[in-house]
């Protein structure tokens, strides 16, 4: 073996430049978090050949001063942090000082900066990693940074760069989400002399949602959720799009925490939990999501280009996400046009989230009776026959948001008419989404029953998984899941939730304790109970081909108003649609 040396600085920037400067994106997302960390209010992106060629960043932020604009451009220089406390606060979006001599030592390299209170401005280049002596420039207070042929210096790596159209949309990318996380700033992007994006800034609620509509679209921002909580800490701020605005691809799901863009299995088990039993299979949420919490409380160290994060308290993060945003999509209801303001209900001691928290079981035969019969619904005493509004002397303003009932179409479908226009309703999803929320009530109202097994069921779990049992062995009674360790990597099964007879229960047992392992919670036992309420829901529901009298589409339609997620059916299908009279104009082409 050859001896050990110590190696050269500029392989030093090299190696780091491999950690940091993944392709032109990763360029530009460290020049724009240091120009967002100077206090910039307006930052310019200029690319010529989707980065490659020239990436230029100019900023009107506190610029640096003359004699540190060397020291810029040096290995772990920084003015962002000078003790380890200070690595501990993280306040910044950067903070290592790798960045710039990383980046230089891999591109030529330019950098002109003048501070507040300097006269005039200075130039500093830098050429594969050998900085030329600064000279005085013109520029306004502020900072410009330039990046001409990327990896020209490292051939390797040039050949793994795409083609100008990807790495541009890379870039695209990346400045969706800063200008999503940063309102405050004005962002510019340009692309060979043409300008792509001109983002204002957005000082108010109403600027932010426009920007929000500008960047994401009109679809999102007409069809989402406005979120605000606030617990334990914690404040959880945005916006989520209603369970019909979901999209095939999980392409428009932006989560920040303390202003930083990250991916994070514990944000994203929460959300799909949250949206469980309203999305439709194989599609996605969408939302934007900013989560504040103390610096202390999150590392963002532990990904070298700070995509990844790691909470303090994971478990408390997961619950409170989920608990804020399960409560905003069951606020949902058919025919709304605002959304319901949404109450969290605070932060419950810690031995009483997620998991423990459970709902409480009944046997299945007991849900018989909850299904009653279809459509007996007492506050649903409508006078069907009376014309629109006409027995009241109500105005078009004060009818139910879905209207009331005209006819059914070949048994399938109930036509109302309501204040906007024509309502159309899929009675069988309708009526499965208020059957299957009454059960889900029934259940959490009723008194625990478990099955006691005549014989124990050893099962091999893992080590983790069987050290998640011991932890957690009170919160699985509660749920009428009783284990007990049989060794080191297995757990014995004696009682189960009579709900669950005939489960496979290895395959239920590995799933509760891998989710409680990861997140600290689990709602699988939850889930799977559902999916049996969800089926006798089905069974229970009108079915397609019944006739319905006025009385009963009506009754049918209060219902859906009052109900939780009843824009959807148990299965994520739409339950109603709504053809505004505008609509219906320019189908026959009324008022051309």
């Amino acid at each position: 073996m050859p001896s050990i040396r110590p190696l050269s600085s500029a392989l030093v920037n090299q190696i780091a430049a491999g950690e940091v400067i993944e392709r032109p994106a990763s360029v530009v997302k460290e020049l724009v978090e240091n120009s967002l960390d100077a206090g910039a209010t307006r930052i310019e992106v200029e690319i010529e050949a989707g980065g490659t060629r020239l990436i230029r960043v100019r900023d009107d932020g506190a610029g640096i001063a003359a004699d540190e604009l060397a020291l810029a451009v040096a290995p772990h220089a920084t003015s962002k942090i000078a003790s380890f406390d200070d690595l501990v606060h993280v306040g910044t979006m950067g903070f290592r000082g790798e960045a710039l001599a990383s980046i230089a030592s891999v591109a030529r390299f330019a950098i002109v900066s003048r501070a507040r209170a300097a006269d005039t401005a200075l130039r500093l280049e830098v050429d594969g990693g050998r900085a030329q002596p600064p000279r005085p420039a013109a520029h306004a207070v502020g900072t410009t940074v330039e990046v001409r042929d990327l990896f020209y210096n490292v051939p390797a790596r040039r050949k793994f760069l795409r083609a100008e159209r990807t790495e541009l949309a890379h870039i695209d990318e990346l400045l969706k989400s800063l200008a999503l996380a940063w309102p405050g700033a004005a962002f510019q992007l340009s692309h060979n002399g043409r300008a792509l994006r001109m983002l204002r800034s957005a000082p108010d609620a109403a600027a932010r949602l426009q920007r929000v509509a500008d960047l994401l679209g009109a679809e999102f921002a007409g069809h989402c959720l406005q979120i605000e909580q606030q617990a334990a800490g914690l404040r959880l701020a945005g916006w989520i799009g209603l369970p019909t605005a979901t999209r095939a691809q999980a392409d428009q799901q932006y989560f920040f925490v303390n202003g930083r863009l990250v991916r994070d299995r514990t944000v994203a088990h929460a959300v799909r939990q949250a949206y469980a039993d309203v999305l439709f299979h194989g599609r996605h949420p969408v939302y934007v999501l900013f989560l504040e919490l103390d610096a202390a409380q999150v590392d963002v160290n532990v990904h070298p280009a700070k995509h990844e994060v790691r909470f303090r308290e994971q478990r408390l993060v997961h619950d409170f996400l989920f608990r804020s945003l399960h409560a905003a999509v069951a606020s949902t209801r058919a025919g709304g046009t605002e959304p319901a303001a949404v109450a969290y209900p605070g932060a419950a001691p810690a031995q009483q989230q997620g998991f423990g928290a459970a709902v409480r079981e009944t046997p299945l035969a007991d849900y018989a009776a909850l299904l009653g019969e279809p459509l007996t619904i007492a506050h649903a005493a409508v006078n069907a026959m009376t014309p629109l509004g006409a027995a009241t002397g109500a105005g078009e303003d004060e009818l139910p948001p879905l209207g009331y009932a005209l006819a059914q179409l070949k048994g399938i479908y109930i036509l109302a008419e309501n204040a906007r226009g024509l309502v159309l309703v899929d009675m069988h999803a309708a009526h499965e989404r208020i059957t299957y929320e009454r059960l889900k009530q029934g259940r959490a109202s009723t008194s625990l029953r478990s099955q006691l097994l005549l014989v124990p069921q050893a099962i091999v779990v893992g080590a983790r998984a069987a050290a998640a049992a011991e932890e957690h062995a009170d919160a699985l009674t509660a749920w009428g899941l009783e284990l007990a360790r049989a060794g080191p990597e297995s757990v014995s099964v004696h009682r189960i939730p009579s709900l669950l007879d005939g489960a496979d229960v290895a395959a239920l047992v590995r799933d509760v304790l891998a989710e409680l392992a990861e997140h600290g919670s689990s709602r699988r036992l939850e889930e799977i109970e559902n999916e049996l309420l969800a089926t006798l829901a089905c069974h229970g529901s009108v079915r397609a081909g019944r006739r319905l009298g006025l009385a009963e589409m009506n009754a049918l339609l209060r219902e859906m108003e009052v109900t939780e997620r009843s824009g959807q059916c148990n299965h994520g299908r739409p339950t109603w649609t709504q053809l505004a009279l505008a609509d219906l104009d320019r189908l026959f082409l009324r008022g051309r």
